[in-house]
């Protein structure tokens, strides 16, 4: 993982609880685990960053609605 690949992800979580404010945090890392196409509740340890963030950034843009209307 490069920095920029952890300051991106880091703004995509933030990006992500803009969105899902309801969600909990472990919520919030769950369910990015298994966007990101992780289905084995271990798989956690495995998944690359990378990976992490391009699910964080599609669930971002296809729920980017749900923040418009809590803006």
């Amino acid at each position: 993982m490069t920095p920029s690949t952890h300051d991106e992800l880091i703004q995509a979580i933030a990006d992500l609880h803009a969105t899902f404010p309801d969600w909990r945090f472990g919520q919030l890392v769950a369910n990015l685990t298994t966007a990101a196409g992780a289905t084995d509740p271990g798989a956690i340890w495995d998944i690359e960053d990378e990976q992490l963030l391009t699910a964080a950034r599609r669930l971002v843009e296809r729920n980017a609605a749900r923040a418009a209307v809590r803006s």
